[in-house]
């Protein structure tokens, strides 16, 4: 399949046209229109800051449907000692920064340039990007953001500086997603930590069907920590 080249209008092709490996298509910008389009369509950036902006749908999809997250009894213990205080669109910011300078094993640099952060930070600004902010005497010890879309949260990064900080978020969001009836939490990219939470790989043409049900839902903007 050919790799398309994206102009200033704003559109995509089917994600069904992506490579073996899920790239689909290669430039345009990121405007909101642009980003909520792709989310919609089942497509998200990924790229490095010496490369063109990239466009991904990969084929399986990772995606952790909320009722079957699985808690780890040591976790389970963690919570309930209560270590970190959580939060939800506090410190965006921070978090979503945090995620692009923490270092992490086998990894070099990051895939969330300063554009990228401009642009998701505008997004939360708009409602529909959103943190979870893990605290541990009153500094920041580890979060995650994502976009919410309907009843779909599309999970983008997390950070630990302190062991388990970030596994209490994401265990947090996934409660507060079930009590705001979401369905479906997109993972993206097959992760061994993902999957020992529950999450597993589906064919994206069964992905997208549960996409387009759930965007169905008036996207529930605003911050949650309201």
């Amino acid at each position: 399949m050919p790799v398309f080249r994206l102009q200033k209008e704003i559109v995509f092709p089917s994600p069904e046209l992506a490579e073996d490996d899920g790239l689909l298509a290669v430039g345009g910008d990121l405007s909101e229109q642009r980003l909520l389009l792709a989310y919609s369509m089942g497509i998200f950036p990924w790229y490095s800051g010496d490369s063109p902006l990239l466009w991904w749908s990969p084929d399986p999809r990772l995606v952790l449907f909320p009722e079957d997250l699985k808690v780890s009894r040591s976790l389970k213990q963690t919570i309930n000692k209560g270590v970190f205080a959580i939060t939800m669109d506090t410190a965006f910011d921070k978090v979503i920064s945090s995620c692009a300078h923490v270092k992490r094993k086998n990894e070099k640099g990051t895939w969330i340039t300063d554009d990228m952060i401009e642009a998701y930070t505008r997004l939360h600004h708009s409602g529909y990007a959103h943190s979870v902010e893990a605290w541990f005497d009153g500094k920041l010890a580890g979060g995650l953001y994502g976009i919410a879309l309907g009843s779909v949260f599309f999970g983008e990064s997390m950070f630990s500086k302190k062991s388990n900080a970030s596994k209490v978020a994401f265990v947090s969001l996934v409660q507060h997603l079930i009590r705001r009836k979401f369905t479906l939490i997109d993972c993206q990219i097959t992760t061994g930590h993902l999957m020992g939470f529950g999450a597993r790989e589906i064919p994206r043409s069964e992905f997208m069907k549960l996409l387009k049900a759930a965007l169905k839902r008036p996207a529930g903007k605003g911050n949650w920590g309201q």
